[in-house]
Order: C-alpha cells, then structure tokens, then sequence
C-alpha cells in the first residue's frame, strides 16, 4: 500500500492541520509514492523497537523522532541515531501528535480508561466524579497501573476533574476543577498549583499516553495492510 493513501486516511481521521505550531507530526521519513508491507504502531521509537520493525514497513507513532532542525545526520544523538537506523532499513515514519491528542487521545483515556463522562475542548477533558480524593487516586493507579502516585491534595473531596494527557501543566491557569490529572509535573507547578487550590495526580506521561497504540490500531484495523501494536520500554522504573 503507497503511503500517501495511508497518509490521507489518518488526515480524514485526525487533520494534521490541527497540529500546534511548534510541533512536527506528519511523514518524517519515506515518501508518499514508497509502497510499505505493514504498519507498526508505537507511542515512540527506541533501539529494540526498530531492530523488530521488518524493512519495507511504515511506523505510524505518536511523538515526532524529529522535532529541531537538524544540522547534520551524524548518529550521536537520540534522533540522528534512530533517523539513521530507519533510513538504513527503509522503514518510514508519521507522527500524529497534538492533532491526535485533540481529536482521539484525551477523550479516549478519560472515558474508555477512566470512565469519566464529560466533555473535551482541544488538549482538556472535564468531568464531574464526586468522589474522595484518596478514593479516586486509588482508581488512577490501578487504571493506569501505577505503583505509587505523585500528588497535590488541595481538598479531601473533589467534585470535578480535568485531564491532559502526556505533558499539560502549561494548561494549569487555564483549568476549572478541583483537581488535574496530567504527566511531567514539576516543583513549582505543583506550588503554583497549591496556591491555585487545585489537586494535582501525576499519571505520567508513558503512563498516560500508552494507549495511543490501542486508540489508532482501532482506527485504521480496516485498512487493507498487515497492521501489528507494538510500543516503545518506558524509559523510568520505580525502585523501592
């Protein structure tokens, strides 16, 4: 199947035009006339990952391998290493980013993870749960199968949530609810967010994001190509 065929489905499903601007989601890798054998679908890139992908295949991910201006192509970073090693196999790569998050990613883990039930606006979905907070983190741990939470406790009951998922503390001042549920949560945010009065849970951003895989596999499972889910090793372990 040309990628440019596959290329225009996921356009249909999921505009790239929706895409911020400094993002880079799109084909960065290949071309729109290449034929590829199958599609594998990951959240990221690493090693093991492309040393599995067959030559002559197509990597649909969720975050982009390039998102700076290279300078040169030399393997000694993150993105040049991996450039080289899809190059060298013939293995193209889409990224479908914050586009996805708008129009799939957010909704799908509030409702089909979470089963929340409330409405999405770009990167913020909000829910009404009424529930204790400790209550409530226990679910976001065994929904996202987190060991041990990162939290800001504001209040002991919360009434409403919001979710970004991946990396949304840039929305804090933006969110109306009790509490936050986003990844990437740093020091100063989780003060910033104290003073606000507003509960943070950290879900991580692997954690949260994972599920991209499952979202665009249901996506696309019709299209006539083998399709395989496969994901990226989260970079962090927990040691006790």
């Amino acid at each position: 199947m040309k990628i440019k065929k596959i290329y225009s489905f996921l356009n249909e499903i999921s505009p790239f035009s929706l895409q911020e601007e400094w993002d880079n989601s799109g084909l960065l890798v290949g071309n729109f006339e290449d034929e590829v054998e199958k599609i594998y679908i990951t959240l990221d890139l690493d090693e093991d990952l492309i040393d599995q992908i067959d030559e002559n295949s197509l990597v649909i991910a969720h975050h982009p391998l390039i998102f700076k201006p290279l300078k040169n192509v030399i393997p000694n970073s993150f993105s040049t290493k991996l450039l080289v090693k899809l190059i060298q196999k013939n293995i193209s790569f889409i990224a479908l980013h914050t586009n996805f998050d708008k129009t799939h990613l957010n909704k799908y883990v509030a409702e089909n993870v979470l089963g929340l039930n409330g409405e999405s606006e770009d990167f913020i979905y909000r829910a009404e749960i009424n529930k204790h907070f400790d209550e409530f983190c226990e679910i976001v741990k065994e929904k996202f199968e987190i060991e041990y939470l990162k939290v800001v406790k504001c209040n002991d009951f919360i009434k409403t949530v919001a979710l970004t998922t991946g990396s949304g503390m840039s929305f804090l001042p933006y969110i109306k609810a009790d509490c936050f549920l986003t990844g990437d949560i740093k020091y100063h945010e989780a003060m910033d967010a104290k003073v606000r009065g507003i509960s943070l849970i950290d879900i991580g951003h692997y954690e949260s994001e994972k599920f991209f895989v499952d979202v665009m596999y249901d996506e696309i499972k019709d299209l006539n190509i083998e399709i395989l889910k496969v994901n990226s090793q989260n970079p962090f372990s927990v040691k006790n």
